[in-house]
């Protein structure tokens, strides 16, 4: 209400200075004629004066006297026509003086009715603050955040029958051994795969009480990463609190400070949302998995944080990726080392035979296309390796940089060059 109040007074302030400017008229005119007049008047009695004193010849002042009187009549003349002449303030123009700030008045309320909000409550800043703090405090729990999970757009893979014949030996296996860390990283991975995340985030909840202090930002990532995905893209109370001890252990973490930047947005801290984004964008490589999320959500965080110049980044060259790759890893191979031979050397290929068929179907990074040949040189398939090596080389003619690392991984796995 105070609102209107004061767009009103000033609304009607400026109106009124513009039909009090209307309405004057001649009057600046008239004004002028008349103290011609007394000008006049003032003048003939210095005469007489200079006269009564012997200060002016009898004929001087009857000569100055006279043109004294001329302009008089003049003045006087010109004041009286002035004075019985039609006035802007009158007639007619006092009542086009009286539509122009009535229309001015209407604009200026139509204008905001179109452009503006009405109705809509004060916004203070500290206020803002206030409402983005106490989102934060009310997130949901995790229970809460998976029992109404958001609209999450995932296909989960379809794993092959041996696969999952894997996957169930290893569930029993880290059932029978709830201490094995190297376990319960391999099983949080492979559940993330197949889509279970919320399987996932409990293995990997046990890998951080097991890690204790020694636990890395990364650590802390996946959790907050697995529990996200879990409530279908929610973010929890402890996916939050993950998030932040990721970022306190490292602060270049880019998944951690995505997400970050996620939740700031989501609780009315574009500012700090659109900060984390931007320095994130530019210093990511453009294959990043962070990178297309954020190129399509920060143009509108930044409107809203008021950076209203924003223009993104330019496309950057992708570089090598750092993040664990598909396919069975060294880590991989040795949490598998407490199964029996058999299992160990089963559930090896079937992560070996998953990668491979992805390659094949889709192509892949040279960092991918090393690892299927370790794998392979692993479980004594050189000849295969050999012939992978060889298609790799085609696949990567003319980057050296990929050669090397594919020549690397041909001698690791026996394969003769």
């Amino acid at each position: 209400m105070l609102f209107w109040v004061i767009s009103a007074i000033l609304c009607l302030s400026v109106a009124g200075l513009l039909v009090r400017s209307l309405l004057a008229g001649d009057r600046t005119v008239a004004t002028a004629e008349a103290m011609d007049v007394a000008i006049y008047r003032d003048q003939l009695a210095e005469i007489d004066r200079d006269l009564a004193r012997g200060a002016l010849p009898e004929e001087e002042a009857a000569r100055t006297r006279t043109e004294v009187s001329r302009r008089l009549l003049a003045a006087d003349a010109a004041a009286r026509a002035g004075g019985n002449a039609p006035r802007a303030g009158d007639g007619p123009g006092r009542a086009a003086a009286l539509s122009a700030g009535a229309l001015f008045a209407l604009v200026a309320v139509g204008l905001y009715l179109w452009l503006g909000q009405p109705g809509y409550p004060d916004l203070p800043r500290a206020g803002r603050i206030a409402d983005a703090r106490h989102l934060l405090e009310d997130l949901p729990t995790q229970a809460e955040a998976e029992a109404a999970p958001g609209q999450l757009d995932f296909a989960a893979p379809q794993p092959s029958e041996d696969f999952e014949t894997l996957m169930t030996q290893l569930r029993n296996a880290v059932a029978e051994r709830p201490d094995d860390i190297r376990g319960l990283r391999l099983l949080a991975r492979n559940e993330a795969a197949l889509g279970n995340f919320a399987e996932a985030a409990r293995a990997q909840e046990r890998v951080l009480e097991l890690a204790g202090a020694d636990a890395s930002g990364q650590d802390h990532s996946d959790l907050a990463d697995m529990m996200i995905l879990a409530a279908g893209g929610r973010i929890s109370a402890e996916a939050a609190q993950a998030l932040q001890t990721a970022l306190h252990k490292d602060p270049r973490n880019g998944t951690a400070t995505y997400y970050s930047g996620l939740l700031m947005a989501r609780t009315g801290r574009p500012d700090i949302a659109f900060r984390l984004w931007d320095g994130l964008l530019r210093s990511s490589p453009e294959d990043a998995p962070w990178v297309p999320p954020i190129r399509a959500q920060i143009d509108q965080v930044a409107d809203l944080a008021g950076e209203m110049s924003y223009r993104q980044p330019p496309v950057a060259a992708p570089s090598v990726p750092t993040t664990a790759l598909p396919g069975p890893s060294g880590e991989d191979i040795d949490a598998a080392a407490d199964l029996s031979d058999a299992d160990r050397q089963q559930m090896v290929r079937g992560m070996v035979e998953g990668l491979a068929d992805r390659l094949a179907r889709a192509g892949g990074s040279a960092e991918e296309w090393a690892r299927l040949i370790s794998a392979l040189g692993v479980l004594g398939e050189t000849d295969r390796a050999s012939a992978i090596y060889l298609e790799s080389r085609q696949v990567f003619a003319g980057d050296a940089e990929a050669l090397g690392l594919l020549a690397s991984a041909a001698q690791q796995a026996g394969v003769s060059q």
